[in-house]
This record gives C-alpha cells, sequence and structure tokens, in this order.
C-alpha cells in the first residue's frame, strides 16, 4: 500500500534521514586501506545510537546480521560487514537506514579507497549522476516512468549494466513500501507522484553486463561477471513545501539547491 505521510510523520522521517547522512559522513571520514568492513560497521551502530535512532537493517526479515551494508568492488547490495580490509584502489558501497519514533530513513554512496582507477571513479561519477537524474523526476505530477527512464538513460549511455532485479521504493513506517521504484522505465507512464510520498532512489550500474548472482548467505549480492558495481540513493520527500531530500545532511534540502551544489 502507498502510504501519504503527514507534516509531523515527514518530521520524523528527517530525523531518520539525518542520522544515515551523519552515519555516511562518518564511514567516508573512517574508510582506508587496512581497515576493515567490521570497523566500519561498529561507527555506523554508535553513530544511529547517538542521533536516538535504531537500525533499519539490523534483523531485517529476521536475519540480516548488521547495521550497515558494506559492499566493496563486485558487491552491488547487501554485502554484510566481515573482517574484510580494504585496499587501496578498491571502491566500497555504503547503505545505512535509520529508524526514528517508527519512521525510516534510507541512503547510499559508493567511494573510493585511497588512488583508484580511471574506469572505477567513472562507474562511481556516472551512477552518482543517474541518481541526481531520477531524483530531478521527483515532483508533484510527475509519473514513476519518468524517474526509471532518467537513471536507465544516464547509465546506458556510458555503456554500463543496469541491475533490474533490485530497485527503488516506496518508504515511511517500513524501509521497503510501495511502489516499486525500477531503474528503468518509460516516460510518461506508470504511477503519478503526489504530495505526501517519499521514495527511495538508488540506481546500480555495473561496469560489465547488469546479471547478478546471490552468494550462500542468502544476502551478498555480486555482478555475475564479476566486474566492479556502484551503488547511491537517497531519501526523497514530495512535501507541501516541494521536494525535498532528506538524508543529505543534518537538515531537509530542497532538491533543487541538492542537484545545483553537486
Amino acid at each position: 500500500m502507498i502510504t501519504i505521510k503527514s507534516r509531523r510523520e515527514f518530521a520524523k522521517m528527517q530525523k531518520a534521514g539525518a542520522a544515515v547522512a551523519a552515519v555516511h559522513e562518518a564511514v567516508r571520514e573512517a574508510a582506508g586501506s587496512g581497515v576493515t568492513l567490521l570497523a566500519l560497521e561498529d561507527i555506523g551502530a554508535k553513530v544511529i545510537a547517538e542521533h536516538g535512532c535504531t537500525s533499519s537493517f539490523l534483523n531485517y526479515l529476521g536475519n540480516y546480521p548488521a547495521t550497515l551494508c558494506l559492499s566493496p568492488n563486485d558487491v552491488i547490495v547487501h554485502g554484510i560487514p566481515n573482517d574484510y580490509r580494504l585496499r587501496e584502489g578498491d571502491i566500497l558501497s555504503v547503505d545505512a537506514g535509520a529508524i526514528f519514533e517508527g519512521f525510516h530513513g534510507d541512503a547510499a554512496f559508493t567511494m573510493g579507497i585511497g588512488q583508484v582507477s580511471v574506469d572505477a571513479q567513472r562507474l562511481i561519477d556516472v551512477t552518482e549522476e543517474g541518481m541526481w537524474a531520477g531524483i530531478r523526476e521527483v515532483h508533484k505530477g510527475s509519473r514513476l516512468g519518468d524517474i526509471g527512464a532518467a537513471i536507465h538513460a544516464a547509465g546506458e549511455a556510458n555503456g554500463y549494466g543496469v541491475v533490474e532485479e533490485y530497485v527503488g521504493h516506496g518508504i515511511g513506517r517500513e524501509m521497503h513500501e510501495e511502489p516499486q521504484v525500477p531503474n528503468y522505465g518509460s516516460p510518461g507512464t506508470g504511477l503519478k507522484l503526489k504530495s505526501g510520498m517519499a521514495l527511495c532512489i538508488e540506481p546500480m550500474f555495473n561496469a560489465g553486463a547488469r546479471e547478478t548472482k546471490v552468494d550462500g548467505d542468502g544476502w551478498t549480492v555480486r555482478t555475475k561477471d564479476g566486474s566492479l558495481s556502484a551503488h547511491w540513493e537517497h531519501t526523497v520527500a514530495i512535501t507541501p513545501d516541494g521536494p525535498m531530500i532528506f538524508t543529505a545532511a543534518a537538515q531537509p534540502i530542497p532538491v533543487g539547491e541538492a542537484i545545483t551544489a553537486s
């Protein structure tokens, strides 16, 4: 069911989003060659607690074992933090979710560890631009197909595989609500967006083909061909004051300002 949020409910989502933004900042500062994924997991858990929130991810579906999803190199999404030590030239996707008084915020970014290759940095940058292309279409009266088409065009134009099995989503009292927000589509088609809706826009682009595979742990999703993958995401709400990004900073940022700043 698609939920329409009130101003009071959006205010709670803003608090959750601010916690997620703080996690991103702390992990970005700490990540480096020689640092383990478990060390970053500990940082994320501490920051979420300091913001008076709980993790959206821990025990998700009864068995996700961590606060963060940390996905290096060929891992697309849902990487479980472990004792892997980051290395110079790795790329790392960091996905965090927080709950404040029953409402969620969810966002992800991909970063390079030390000096990365030109190709790796290009993948990171283009995937981020794919996210912003989708976010530009999040406003009252636009349609889901507009978002997906914009994201897919950014990936396809640069020769990347656009992951289709894992998609963006509505968010509110649940981390994953309707509607699903595919990273592909046709302009002018699909559900029309309304004030009060909140969506997570999250492209995943692979340097190679778009096909995926899942590890034996049932969570870790990798590129089938072993190529690098990048993942970016923000929680965007269509408020009475216009579309706002809840996971970019301590205060919500109007979409237009965030895009200009990027």
